[in-house]
């Protein structure tokens, strides 16, 4: 069931991308276009490898920049940019480099906060931000004790594969972890957006 959830996901986000860079040929001034477009590429990075996702990730900042150029008060441009500025900041193990990404959307958070005030979800995401940096570290020190872990336990080549698919699950359920707190925020809020703009939804299970 949870597969078929997420094949849904894949195929509504991956269409909303579509049909944004549609748009975006007719009209790149469109600011509701090149929100939903970078908060469809935000989704979508959730489904790709680390490095694929980083991409991706930088692609959706891209949109979130050319959107917040023409409209630097637009509340969930600004809510999207702080997610997409903490996701990569997940993503990356270096502590001082992800700080700065950190530091970005903790910014970005409070402006949405302050161009409106009464949004819980900005509020939410305004509070958790100030907890990411320690939820990295620990994330992070987590996937590297595992790993130690899991070389210690290999003796010779003849353990080496059973070593290896422990590892990868481990590695997809961080993964997994480090984008849950914020993922079920924004595909809410995507979808609500989406909708209103026309998109077709997910073909029924």
């Amino acid at each position: 069931m949870e597969s078929q959830n997420d094949f849904d996901r894949l195929l509504f986000f991956e269409h909303a991308r579509r049909s944004a860079e549609v748009t975006y040929a007719k009209n790149p001034l469109d600011t509701e276009n090149l929100t939903r477009w970078g908060g469809s590429l935000l989704e979508l990075s959730t489904f790709q490898s680390v490095q694929e996702s980083k991409v991706m990730i930088k692609d959706a900042i891209s949109k979130l920049d050319e959107a917040l150029s023409i409209d630097p008060r637009k509340h969930d441009a600004l809510w999207y940019m702080g997610n997409a500025q903490t996701s990569y900041a997940f993503l990356t193990p270096d502590k001082d480099e992800a700080k700065s990404y950190f530091d970005s959307a903790y910014t970005y958070f409070q402006k949405a906060v302050d161009e409106d005030p009464g949004n819980e979800l900005y509020l939410k995401s305004f509070e958790v931000a100030t907890k990411a940096p320690e939820l990295h570290s620990e994330l992070h020190s987590q996937s590297l004790s595992q790993q130690a872990m899991a070389l210690g336990s290999g003796g010779g080549p003849s353990s080496s594969s059973s070593v290896r698919g422990p590892n990868a699950q481990k590695s997809n359920d961080l993964k997994y972890d480090i984008f849950g707190w914020v993922i079920l925020a924004v595909t809410i809020v995507a979808w609500v957006g989406f909708a209103k703009a026309n998109v077709p939804p997910p073909p029924p299970r």
